[in-house]
């Protein structure tokens, strides 16, 4: 539940494409490593073990620099974003910094190979020095943050890292199959300012969805929203669709999607409207009785597309 927001009772019945030099990232190991998959821009064979990539690290910050490399009147080099930090003036010497380029030093990373960041994670591909950033923003074996809503987790990994983590420190119920059918209870109806809530995570098809349900202000006008999120990359979510219904006296209302991955934030899904919305006073209506108190049944189901 995030700060400040009202509770609900749950019954269950049931990453911008940047350019190469945006970002400088720290060099792994520098043992030997065989490519074994394709990537953007990768090569067959070993990267280098010369320790050439050591000059490249920034004094400062300690990660791997890109154009333009500065360097005092002495050769002491640092990336740009440090030459801001230490006010022009070198660390090393103290020397003023001025704007000289180390050509040299950029020519000479042309030439070197490195390993992708998320080796550790699995991805055993190397690249070109000026393309290994490029590769690591769509990098399918990158981590993911944690799905959680609702609080600034700060949190990365793999998916089932994540799945643990969920269970163990955000308390996060658990759930196998493929259906669903959840009644939501909230006192006060008219206090939706700041509360989010992930209610459950689904195990379906050997693969494990978010099924979120808030309220929030839409502009002017509060409303409840529940939609699902796929806890792997765009790509295989797509295989999967889902629906969710709600209704009462007669009346129900239908969503069906593809659930978003997680690589897309939970804010983000959310102000795209990408999910069930529904209107306070439709809600209330759903809820009958003196329309003093939400009870919202949502059913829903995940399937996978042939």
């Amino acid at each position: 539940m995030a700060p400040g927001g009202s509770t609900f009772k749950e019954v269950l019945e049931s990453h911008i494409t940047i350019s190469d030099y945006d970002v400088a990232v720290k060099s792994e190991s520098t043992s030997t490593v065989t490519k074994t998959a394709a990537g953007l821009g990768s090569k067959n064979g070993v990267y280098s073990t010369n320790g050439v990539h050591e000059l490249l690290e920034c004094p400062v910050c300690t990660s791997l620099m890109y154009p333009p490399i500065h360097q005092c009147p002495n050769g002491h080099t640092l990336c740009s974003n440090c030459k801001v930090r230490v006010h022009n003036c070198c660390p090393t010497c103290r020397y003023d910094l001025g704007n000289i380029r180390c050509l040299a030093l950029e020519k000479v990373a042309e030439s070197l190979e490195l390993p992708c960041t998320y080796q550790s994670f699995g991805c055993h591909d190397i690249f070109p020095y000026y393309s290994k950033l490029k590769h690591e923003q769509h990098c399918r074996f990158r981590p993911y943050n944690c799905p959680y809503a609702g609080s600034e987790c700060s949190i990365t990994g793999d998916i089932p890292t994540l799945v643990a983590h969920l269970k163990d420190d955000h308390k996060v119920d658990m759930h196998d199959g493929c259906t669903f059918n959840h009644r939501y209870v909230k006192s006060n109806p008219h206090e939706v300012e700041n509360a989010t809530w992930m209610l459950t995570v689904f195990n379906c098809f050997g693969r494990q969805f978010c099924l979120h349900f808030e309220a929030f202000q839409l502009g002017m006008a509060p409303v409840y929203m529940a939609f699902l999120r796929f806890m792997g990359d765009d790509n295989d979510s797509k295989k999967f669709s889902y629906s969710l219904e709600v209704g009462a006296n007669g009346r129900k209302l239908i969503w069906q999607g593809i659930p978003r991955s997680i690589r897309d934030s939970h804010r983000k899904v959310r102000d795209s409207q990408d999910g069930l919305i529904i209107q306070r006073n439709l809600a209330l209506y759903f809820s009958g009785g003196d329309r003093q108190e939400l009870k919202l049944r949502v059913t829903g189901r995940i399937w996978k597309e042939e």
